[in-house]
């Protein structure tokens, strides 16, 4: 856990070291999951280092990013929040759980932050498989896209694994593609139906890829 300002050049050193080995930010150094939502509109991606930021920022020519993890008491978030406030960049916190079904006020909490901020945007968790795949396919569906779209972005090419417990973020995609589309707009469904009580009993996640992605990969 780091949470000290970035105010002397060894709290520096200890946000990096913190990163680096305790984040596993250096396993992101290189492997970015870098991937289009909304072309030229939406991105996603695994938690960026600075150096990463300032390069998708002119690549991309972002004007926001929205944090996925939520404010985080690590080294990656004091390094990457102090940098874009560095570069006014906005830098929005917009918490999702991945090992539950999700909530209808984070959801529609998400939608208001996401009708309202500037674009292109980059989205990021911490490796960019689960909460960035539960909000890139929150904004398909926000844009008036299908189920089976937003159940791209849930997949194993971004380290997704289905059958484990993250596997409830599927089932709740599914859950709307059951009930509502084609007869109601997704937000409505999730704001006067959907039952996220329901879905957290009925969901059941397979023992193997429990164990690889909460006790082998560690994943958040």
């Amino acid at each position: 856990m780091f949470n000290n300002p970035l105010s002397t050049p060894y709290n520096f050193f200890q946000a990096w070291i913190d990163s680096l080995f305790v984040d596993h930010a250096i396993f992101r150094l290189l492997w970015t999951n870098l991937a289009p939502v909304i072309n030229g509109k939406v991105w996603r991606s695994n938690h960026p280092t600075p150096a990463r930021i300032k390069k998708l920022k002119n690549k991309l020519h972002l004007k926001s990013i929205i944090n996925l993890r939520g404010h985080r008491q690590c080294g990656s978030d004091a390094l990457g929040r102090a940098f874009c406030h560095s570069i006014n960049l906005p830098y929005i916190d917009m918490a999702f759980e991945s090992r539950n079904a999700p909530h209808r006020e984070r959801i529609l909490k998400f939608y208001s932050i996401y009708k309202t901020i500037p674009t292109p945007t980059l989205i990021h968790c911490k490796s960019g498989a689960d909460r960035a795949g539960l909000a890139s396919g929150l904004i398909i569906l926000f844009e008036g896209g299908k189920a089976n779209e937003a159940l791209k972005h849930l997949n194993w090419r971004y380290l997704h694994f289905k059958r484990s417990r993250t596997g409830v973020l599927d089932a709740f995609f599914l859950l709307y593609q059951r009930e509502a589309e084609g007869k109601m707009p997704f937000i409505e469904w999730v704001r006067s139906y959907y039952d996220e009580q329901k879905l957290r009993e009925e969901f059941k996640a397979g023992l193997w890829s429990h164990l690889l992605t909460d006790h082998v990969l560690r994943r958040e």
